[in-house]
């Protein structure tokens, strides 16, 4: 199987394409150029004929067109997304947000059109308004996306099903992986230096560990289940501050960790989801192997990173 993956440069894209290499897969990753963390990819698979970068900008259309033309994939993993989501509230970041979550995901749902290829498009909770305690479904259609952010990636989402038959759309929450940042790096930075912590705990929902997403992902373009999908590490729903707490346990920090309201810490720019609470029961019933728990994914990732 040759798979075509995008913003290999980001926390997910980069695994993804480690865990296609290590079955054995051609691989061609993409990124608007290469830097760093796509080079270190390169380095990685040397002596692997299977992998090669390929700088891309989404939003050109005929850049999208000639490059999957050439490289004829069976499958797109599309990763690649802006998802600084208090900046996509910034107007002149507008135009931008919409070219890459939308515009760039049409372009390259029309060119898996035309290639018969199958398609995974990562989307998020953002879709949803947030509200209340029950996990939303995956069939869901009742969008009401509470943030700029979320709206361009379920106008992504609406995209891939417009265009499309062959496609997986799996949404995600609380993402981290070691190749980026995220909120378990930004608590042990601030944990080493303040006694205590203000955490957030009226958002609850399900960390997501990107190694495991990888292989969640890499197992689905092997079937063709095709439909909409929510993956998180499983290990019930806890709040923020349930995290930044077992963070700091597992961490051996002596950080304490006070509990308040979204109001109360206030800050950002876009509304969060108070509910990303995610259901995740259409995986085991389509047969596919659901994440590990999120506290086993947290002591793995500490491991790799201290």
């Amino acid at each position: 199987m040759n798979v075509f993956v995008t913003g290999v440069s980001g926390q997910l894209g980069y695994d993804v394409v480690k865990e296609l290499l290590g079955r054995g897969y051609g691989v061609v990753g993409s990124d608007i150029a290469e830097n760093e963390k796509s080079a270190l990819l390169t380095d990685e698979a040397k002596g692997t004929a299977s992998y090669k970068f390929a700088a891309l900008d989404i939003t050109d259309a005929t850049a999208v067109k000639d490059l999957l033309q050439r490289v004829r994939p069976d499958a797109v993993v599309h990763c690649a997304a802006w998802t600084a989501v208090d900046a996509a509230e910034d107007e002149e970041n507008a135009e931008k947000v919409k070219a890459v979550n939308v515009t760039g995901t049409r372009n390259i749902a029309t060119v898996c059109k035309t290639l018969d290829c199958k398609m995974v498009y990562i989307s998020t909770d953002y879709v949803f308004n947030g509200q209340g305690e029950t996990p939303w479904d995956p069939d869901c259609t009742e969008y009401a996306p509470l943030s700029v952010y979320g709206q361009t990636k379920l106008e992504g989402e609406l995209a891939v099903k417009e265009l499309l038959t062959k496609y997986f759309i799996v949404r995600i929450a609380w993402v981290f992986g070691l190749n980026g940042n995220n909120f378990i790096k930004t608590m042990l930075t601030i944990g080493k230096k303040y006694d205590t912590l203000r955490v957030v705990s009226d958002q609850v929902g399900t960390p997501t560990y990107t190694p495991d997403l990888a292989r969640l992902l890499a197992d689905m373009i092997e079937t063709e289940k095709y439909g909409c999908y929510h993956a998180t590490n499983e290990g019930g729903f806890i709040s923020w501050y349930d995290f930044a707490c077992e963070i700091f346990k597992q961490a051996g920090y002596d950080t304490k960790v006070t509990p308040v309201t979204t109001e109360e810490y206030g800050l950002s720019k876009a509304k969060r989801p108070f509910n990303s609470r995610l259901d995740k029961s259409k995986l085991v019933k389509a047969g596919f192997e659901p994440l590990p728990e999120w506290k086993d994914a947290l002591e793995r990732y500490l491991r790799e990173v201290r």
